[in-house]
């Protein structure tokens, strides 16, 4: 499928991995919205293109619910993420909740209100994470919350076919996601991860629009998670 002249919405931050896939997206001839809670912030990240932004909260059904009737999409990708990261004894409820309610509630609201007004060769795209297949201290409440994207994607294939659904699972990238380790504490795990990683190599936002771009454009895939991982999970 070409995304020439097709309408994306893409819900996120305007840097990293979010901005990494309008760009892409932009390349390939989309038209493309960009939404998020702070409309004016996204307004100075992308000023100068042709991009739309709008104000969209996913923990707030009403606001995802005005956004779908504000705008027609072709189709659907969710990048927003609420970290939670820390070992069982640092996690709190409300860390654990928010992560879950950005990344898995969220999503499904967005398609219980994008679905019904969604072409039929539209799609959606969430966002999992290598947590969901390997486990690394600090990050249980982040592979439970990718492990919900993954089933919430296989679900909704099914349930809201023709309408494809997908996830894309991403390793360890260096989008500055990191930064609140330290210096030290991050460089160590880089080190790790690329010493470990069967490619050798850290993962790019460019890497992972990559993968968006494959899961809205090839028709034949639905309800899977691409993992754009460098096979970390695998060793």
């Amino acid at each position: 499928m070409s995304l020439e002249n097709k309408t994306v919405l893409v819900v996120g931050r305007g840097s990293g991995i979010a901005r990494a896939t309008v760009t892409a997206l932009l390349a390939a001839g989309a038209k493309v919205v960009a939404a998020g809670r702070d409309q004016e912030v996204l307004a100075a990240a992308y000023k100068g293109t042709a991009v739309e932004t709008a104000t969209v909260d996913l923990n707030d059904e009403a606001s995802i619910a005005a956004l779908a009737e504000s705008i027609e999409v072709d189709h659907v990708v969710s990048t927003a993420s609420a970290r939670a990261r820390g070992l069982v004894a640092e996690l709190t409820p409300a860390a654990m909740l928010g992560s879950f309610q950005t990344k898995v509630i969220g999503p499904i609201l967005l398609a219980k209100h994008f679905a019904p007004r969604l072409p039929t060769d539209g799609s959606f795209v969430f966002f999992s994470g290598h947590s969901a297949r390997k486990s690394h201290p600090g990050m249980l409440a982040v592979g439970a919350t990718n492990a919900a994207v993954d089933a919430v994607a296989r679900s909704l294939a099914v349930e809201l076919a023709p309408l494809r659904v997908n996830a894309v699972s991403p390793g360890t990238i260096d989008t500055g996601a990191y930064d609140g380790l330290g210096e030290a504490a991050k460089a160590e795990l880089f080190a790790h991860r690329v010493a470990e990683n069967p490619v050798g190599r850290l993962g790019t936002a460019e890497d992972v629009a990559g993968a968006v771009i494959f899961a809205l454009t090839s028709t034949f895939v639905t309800g899977t998670s691409v993992a754009v991982d460098g096979g970390e999970p695998i060793v």
